[in-house]
């Protein structure tokens, strides 16, 4: 398959049969994007479904993709992929009540743990806090894995730098027009970064590896040497202290 001959053929007269050509040419991108996501997910979230709702996303970014911008492809399509997926799952509002409720739970205490030791509580204590075993705790790290991802794990395209970036990067996000909202989103971009510095070493690695790196959780858990679950419960008690650090922060103001 000649792929550029593709493109301009479906750019020229947006041609049915170019379009499925580039369909099959991207799939593998979609996998790879469904893939990295089913991480943490509950079992009950097919993969299959998710590369289904990625296609979607994939479809869209075929669509409106402009080779004018000087952007790759792959580079524009990624967070459309990734939205759409992302959408599905919060229509079907797949998490259950239970699974929020620990995950505010741990979020309100880390916040007022650390408030009051002045640093990031360890297990034990946060364990304590909530009044639960070590061992509960790591289960129910466990069980709010997926809640996690759908929060700061979201990669979006930014125009005015070519780059895809954080959702989180993009909170309060204003027009050049609008001073204060520029000023609270570089406060909120400030705080973020200034957070993952109060973060463990073990925490910060996970979630540069991760988020920067684009490792697996099973690729960090190589290169850490620990199991593949060890680093699902770091990244999840990492990414719930930093939300609840970022409401604690800003819900309040």
């Amino acid at each position: 398959m000649n792929v550029e001959k593709s493109w301009q053929s479906y750019r020229k007269n947006r041609d049915p049969k170019a379009r499925e050509e580039l369909l099959v040419q991207y799939l593998p991108l979609v996998k790879g994007v469904a893939g990295r996501m089913a991480i943490g997910f509950p079992r009950s979230v097919e993969l299959d479904d998710l590369v289904s709702t990625g296609v979607i996303g994939l479809i869209e970014a075929l669509k409106n993709f402009d080779p004018k911008r000087g952007v790759k492809f792959e580079t524009y399509a990624v967070p459309r992929i990734r939205g759409a997926i992302l959408d599905e799952l919060r229509a079907l509002d797949w998490v259950p009540r239970s699974t929020r409720a620990k995950s505010r739970a741990i979020e309100r205490t880390v916040a007022k743990l650390e408030n009051k030791l002045g640093r990031i509580p360890n297990d034990t204590e946060l364990a304590k806090a909530l009044r639960v075993s070590v061992k509960d705790l790591l289960w129910d790290l466990d069980d709010v894995s997926g809640t996690t991802i759908l929060s700061l794990d979201e990669m979006v395209y930014r125009e005015e730098d070519n780059r895809q970036v954080p959702r989180v990067e993009t909170v309060g996000a204003a027009t050049k027009d609008n001073v204060l909202g520029d000023l609270e989103k570089n406060e909120l971009k400030a705080f973020l970064t200034n957070s993952i510095t109060r973060l463990s070493e073990q925490e910060k690695l996970v979630i540069a590896l991760y988020y920067y790196e684009e490792l697996t959780l099973k690729e960090i858990g190589e290169v850490m040497k620990i199991s593949e679950s060890r680093v699902s419960q770091i990244h999840t008690k990492s990414v719930l202290k930093l939300r609840g650090m970022i409401e604690d922060k800003f819900a309040h103001e």
